[in-house]
């Protein structure tokens, strides 16, 4: 079987995507005085503190972020805890790309063990693929694949200390590989 790597976006296009996102995130939270972004490792830390630098930018909003760290082969088997107490808390669950919905899923599961103000989930790339009842409240992009296909972020850096000039500090590119 062969394989082809396309490109979706590029450092540009996720730059424009990230910045409609984050005001989609503040027009939705325009009442709050601070919100919480956690970021599903490791594409979605990137997203979550991507999209907290253009809210601290564009909004007067006091925005915090963390993260949370999934075995995927062994999401129940995994103690969650979080840094900041959520109660009471605005939060946005942020992953660069939600497929069948699990991971997300199972990210709602740890956080809902906290009485939130509010719960939003925002994704770079939805897949339309949902296993899960798991819908996306804020979407970058939406991408119509096949099951076999993959969707793939690419980064640059490691995800503590990821940078690129410009808005997009992290990202690089999108790519969407099918198999033919």
């Amino acid at each position: 079987m062969k394989k082809k790597q396309v490109l979706i976006l590029d450092k540009e296009r996720i730059s424009y995507k990230l910045r409609r996102m984050a005001y989609e995130i503040w027009e939705r939270n325009s009442d709050e005085k601070e919100l919480i972004l956690i970021g599903v490792e490791k594409g979605g830390k990137i997203l979550a503190e991507n999209l907290s630098d253009i809210l601290k930018e564009i909004s007067p909003l006091k925005v915090r972020t963390t993260s949370i760290s999934i075995n995927k082969k062994n999401p129940l088997n995994h103690a969650l805890e979080f840094e900041i107490n959520l109660t009471g808390k605005t939060v946005v669950l942020c992953d660069d790309v939600v497929n069948s919905g699990k991971t997300i899923m199972y990210s709602l599961n740890a956080i809902l063990s906290f009485d939130l103000k509010k719960l939003m989930v925002a994704v770079l790339v939805d897949r339309k693929h949902k296993s899960f009842p798991i819908a996306s409240d804020i979407i970058g992009h939406t991408v119509a694949t096949t099951i076999q296909d993959h969707i793939e972020v690419e980064t640059k850096g490691n995800t503590n200390n990821s940078s690129i000039s410009g808005v997009v500090n992290g990202f690089w590119f999108l790519f969407f590989t099918f198999y033919f």
